[in-house]
């Protein structure tokens, strides 16, 4: 049978001017028809532009290169935790928010921001729990201090493209381009600086450090700004003095469950960083080199310092970032331990382990992502042969990577966490319930029944989980249930995590079970008077292990492990 005239026209044709246009319904019902559309329907980079266009999901965040054809809604919410001796949620707890599709969820020092398919931000904990849980009850969100208990939706002028939280504060990138910064939930402003509208400074990324937000331009330069002290600090406190005497400026929540943000624009300059080093040609990666310039196209903020990642895999670190006068002492660094793979092969585990605990070392290396939060920062690749390499603000071009031999040569997709118990930190469930002897548990069933007796868990009581070990989101349930965890993040206590079902039919109100109690949080209950730990998904949204310290997704992070629990 000779093709039709549909199939003799050039697959560029199809993938870039035809297919993107086709509702997901019929491209669905094109990959019946034969061999060529089958493949053409299914192609990676189509779906991952119908993602974008249709959900507002990027995958910025994430370690993402395929897979974009998966299913999901989104449907998050929470009012109820598990009823437990132990502090803290100790498993991950699902909730819902009717009729919101969330694609990328954001943890503060003691909040949450997610952002749904339709470019709105949802927030929920709160932005400042240093004054107390109860500081700004009778107050609107132009105090740091108010607390949302279930997610609220902010009213701003354009959908949000992307999102980022530092410890007291978030900075978000609008589809205008326009870079904001809330210290507050009611009183965003944007940066109005004429050096933000060169089409040379168009942003690529917004990236929050502990204290600090840092911008990074289609051309590889960063830019960075602190809300909290300098001139910006000063410009920040003045401007909210005078909206207190405007009127009713308080953005208090509405009963619709939004907050109508009071937006302005602030005009100074953020600080230009130097210009990276000239760097070495990496052998062994897994492209060829170019002539194309060497060039930041990956940032990650912690505190006071921010790691970049170059198009050829280099790994760099500035800092000291700690204000806007100490940029000039600062400068990049080149971390070769980080981005060589004939140094990564030197390191112990690839190296001088024994026969049965040697890893084998990649052929080729490039490092694709970094992460980084509070302390710690994470460069690692994809694939099957991947490597996870960890390092701290303390890290020098000399210094040695933290390598987690369980971590080594596999995709990351799933939830796993280690380090010590801390108000559930890890997430792997209630110690009182788990086996002695298994990770998360206690170390025998005498030191269980103990702390049952007394009523509360102690906070060395429980052994540290050294071995990295997956984390379930079915606890609760009536049944097992198969989820996918596409992405993680995690900040202060708290953790979170994107998650879909991969069984159709599910139903979420049949299988959730088991004795719950009232969310809102009081004083004894919720360090610094930050709410419970959510995490959602693109189709869930899971109550997160209030914890503190996690290796996070792409844009998570890492806390101390003697904070709290590690998770990638």
């Amino acid at each position: 049978m000779s093709p039709s005239p549909l199939q003799e026209l050039p697959v560029e044709l199809f993938l870039d001017n035809l297919l993107p246009f086709v509702p997901v319904p019929d491209l669905l019902r094109l990959t019946c028809c034969n061999k060529l559309f089958a493949s053409l329907c299914t192609d990676d980079m189509l779906w991952k532009r119908k993602i974008s266009e249709d959900f507002n999901f990027f995958g910025q965040g994430t370690a993402r290169t395929s897979g974009w054809n998966e299913k999901a809604n989104g449907r998050l919410g929470l009012s109820h935790i598990p009823r437990s001796v132990a502090q803290g949620v100790p498993y991950p707890m699902q909730v819902r928010l009717p009729g919101v599709r969330i694609v990328s969820l954001m943890a503060g020092g003691m909040s949450f921001h997610a952002l749904d398919s339709d470019g709105n931000v949802h927030v929920w904990g709160t932005l400042n729990g240093g004054w107390g849980p109860f500081a700004a009850e009778n107050q609107g969100f132009s105090n740091v201090a108010k607390q949302a208990k279930t997610p609220l939706k902010l009213v701003l002028p354009n959908p949000i493209r992307s999102i980022s939280c530092g410890r007291l504060h978030s900075s978000c990138l609008d589809d205008t381009n326009k870079v904001w910064t809330f210290t507050n939930w009611g009183r965003p402003f944007w940066l109005s600086s004429s050096i933000l509208r060169d089409p040379d400074s168009a942003p690529r990324q917004i990236e929050c450090g502990w204290a600090f937000s840092s911008l990074l331009t289609k051309y590889g330069e960063v830019f960075v700004w602190w809300p909290f002290a300098g001139s910006m600090g000063a410009a920040i406190e003045q401007k909210m003095r005078d909206m207190d005497n405007e009127g009713d400026k308080k953005a208090r929540a509405t009963e619709d469950g939004t907050i109508p943000c009071t937006t302005w624009d602030l005009d100074i300059i953020p600080i230009r960083l130097p210009s990276i080093p000239s760097l070495p040609e990496l052998p062994n990666t897994d492209s060829p080199k170019t002539s194309k310039t060497t060039e930041l196209v990956q940032i990650a903020a912690f505190d006071n310092h921010i790691v970049g990642l170059t198009n050829y895999g280099h790994v760099l670190k500035f800092g000291s970032l700690d204000d806007e006068n100490s940029v000039p002492q600062g400068r990049w660094e080149y971390l070769p331990e980080f981005s060589e793979i004939g140094r990564v092969k030197e390191h112990p585990p690839f190296s001088t382990a024994s026969e049965t605990e040697k890893l084998e070392a990649p052929e080729t290396m490039q490092i694709t992502h970094i992460t980084a939060t509070f302390r710690h920062f994470v460069a690692y690749s994809t694939g099957s042969s991947s490597i996870v390499l960890v390092g701290d603000v303390d890290t020098k071009p000399d210094s040695l990577p933290k390598v987690i031999p369980q971590l080594q040569n596999k995709s990351i997709i799933s939830l796993l966490t280690w380090g010590a118990y801390s108000n559930g930190a890890l997430g792997l469930g209630d110690p009182l319930k788990l086996e002695p002897g298994t990770p998360g548990g206690f170390a025998n069933f005498r030191d269980r029944q103990q702390a049952k007796e007394r009523g509360r868990i102690g906070p060395t009581e429980l052994p540290a989980v050294d071995v990295p070990t997956e984390v379930r989101f079915d606890h609760n349930c009536k049944k097992p249930i198969d989820r996918f965890c596409f992405a993680a993040t995690a900040s202060g206590w708290h953790t979170g995590a994107l998650v879909i079902d991969l069984e159709p039919g599910v139903n979420d109100d049949e299988v959730e079970a088991g004795p719950t109690e009232d969310l809102t949080p009081s004083p004894s209950r919720w360090p610094g008077g930050a709410t419970p730990p959510i995490i959602p998904l693109p189709g869930i949204i899971r109550l997160g292990h209030a914890g503190r310290g996690t290796f996070g997704r792409g844009r998570g992070g890492l806390h101390q492990p003697d904070n709290g629990g590690d998770t990638v």
